[in-house]
Order: structure tokens, then sequence, then C-alpha cells
């Protein structure tokens, strides 16, 4: 058996049904049945109301760009390797925030409140969430 690079988390029983849905090109969010609200990361009860009523929903897979930053080094791998790359927060339709990466457009096309798609990349034996433009970028034509 091949060690995971440290780079990848750790997959454990609680969030194998996120890392097979990637696989499978669907995000997942945890959704609170007592407060009836998403969140993210994955977590066993609800950051809101501390409710342990939470249980694994498919997200839309759609987000606005809420800020960015350009990642001109980074010395750890795999990063290093990918520079420049664009570090992304995005506001996910269902209300969480999720830290990310875009892909698919020069960094002189992004803008706040962008429209985003998830796309799904594969990282060694996961399929890690990055996310797109909803519409292609007129550079990337």
């Amino acid at each position: 058996m091949t060690a995971r690079p440290a780079s990848l988390p750790d997959v454990d029983a609680f969030t194998r049904p996120y890392w097979d849905a990637a696989a499978e090109g669907r995000l997942l969010l945890r959704h609170c049945a007592d407060c009836d609200r998403t969140h993210h990361y994955p977590r066993e009860f609800c950051p809101h109301c501390w409710s342990d009523a939470v249980a694994w929903r498919r997200a839309s897979g759609r987000a606005v760009l809420y800020t960015w930053s350009v990642v001109h080094r980074n010395d750890l791998p795999p990063f290093g390797d990918r520079v420049p790359y664009v570090a992304a927060v995005v506001d996910l339709a269902e209300g969480p925030r999720m830290m990310t990466e875009i892909v698919d457009c020069p960094e002189h096309e992004l803008r706040i409140g962008m429209d985003l798609e998830v796309a799904f990349r594969p990282e060694g034996d996961l399929h890690v969430p990055v996310f797109t433009p909803r519409r292609p970028c007129p550079a990337s034509l």
C-alpha cells in the first residue's frame, strides 16, 4: 500500500462519503435537520445550533467568488509545481463559504461575485473540489 502524500487529507469513516461522492463528480455538504442550515467543512454536529441531527446532502455545485489571492510561491508539495495558482474563498449556493482553488480562468478575468461551478481535480486517490467560471473566460476561449 502506498502512503498518502502529506498534502492530502486523511480519509476516515466519517469523511468517506464526501470523498466517494467527489470521485463521482458530486459535492456533498452537511445539513442540520434541526435548524435547517448547511455547513462546511464537514462536522458531526451543527456549528450553528450544536445539534447532532446532521446528514450529508448533495450540493448544487454552484458558488460565487467571495475573494481570491494569486499564489506565486509555495514550497510545499504538490503546490510548488502549480504556481501561480488562484487560492479562493467562494460562497456556496447553499450558504457556507469554502476555501478552494479557481481553475480555467486567468487572474485578470476574476471578479468578486463571479458565478462559479464545482469541478473535481484528481489528486492521488482523491478528487478535490475546485471551481471554474460558469461562463467561459474570454481569455481562455
